[in-house]
């Protein structure tokens, strides 16, 4: 197993490949050794294919979100997790497009991902996931998320790191006993903060564990319009523009969305 000390984590991709193409850019300005991406090729953006496309070229880990692994396996809706109506409405209008407009052998692809990947990274164990190691579609906040149970995940799944996606907004939290836990973030979408990038996460090791929050800018109007071509929500495409979420508003817990509006 190869040893790392700084790699690049991407999470929630979105079918935005515009800013997947700028997010490995910059990683590769920053020095990375390495890219993974945390899963959810598809859903919200356009042209799911093209984000397929970029990560089989350039031969970037993936592992298996909830919805590659519903696109892969054909089922009936994208295992969001939602419980709201409404959220629910607009999950299936994007999952039913991405399926439309997902290549055959894409599907196959995704079929194959991993649950997870392990890496060593100087004497630290890390494991990437998509919600948590024990369940792809766990929504795991700051706020609501305690630290006794980030401990316990890092000791029954045998690993000194954790780091998941699915939530959509960046976080992290020094365990006890030199354990860490990091939401790395999305880059298919704004963060609900009133801003149009989006975020990926560099994790280095050495001498200790560092996440740092790397913001990235993007050709979002172009992105906007490319949705609206392809007739997706608007709904969808005013948060690309606003910076602010129009959908899965249900999901977040009061403090942070609170923090949207300050």
């Amino acid at each position: 197993m190869q040893n790392y000390q700084k790699i690049a984590l991407i999470g929630g991709v979105y079918s935005n490949y515009l800013a997947l193409e700028e997010t490995l850019k910059d990683a590769r300005r920053r020095g990375v050794e390495a890219v993974f991406c945390l899963g959810d090729l598809g859903a919200f953006g356009p042209h799911p294919n093209r984000v397929c496309d970029i990560l089989r070229r350039e031969n970037i880990p993936v592992v298996q979100g909830n919805y590659d692994n519903s696109i892969g396996n054909g089922l009936n809706d994208c295992q969001c997790g939602y419980t709201d109506p409404r959220d629910n409405y607009f999950a299936k209008l994007s999952y039913d497009y991405t399926f439309a407009n997902t290549a055959d052998g894409h599907k196959k692809w995704m079929k194959t991902l991993p649950p997870e990947i392990r890496l060593q990274m100087g004497n630290y164990r890390v494991l990437l996931c998509h919600g948590s190691p024990r369940k792809m579609n766990e929504f795991l906040w700051e706020s609501t998320t305690p630290t006794h149970f980030l401990e316990k995940l890092c000791r029954d799944y045998q690993a000194d790191i954790i780091c998941a996606t699915h939530t959509g907004i960046h976080w992290q939290r020094e365990l006890p006993g030199g354990k860490y836990f990091a939401n790395v973030g999305a880059i298919g979408r704004p963060e609900n903060d009133g801003k149009p990038n989006v975020w990926y996460t560099i994790l280095e090791t050495a001498p200790t564990p560092k996440f740092t929050f790397t913001p990235v800018e993007y050709d979002y109007q172009q992105l906007a319009r490319e949705m609206r071509r392809e007739g997706l929500p608007e709904e969808f495409i005013e948060t690309v523009l606003s910076g602010w979420w129009t959908t899965c508003l249900e999901i977040l817990p009061a403090k942070e969305r609170k923090r949207g509006f300050l």
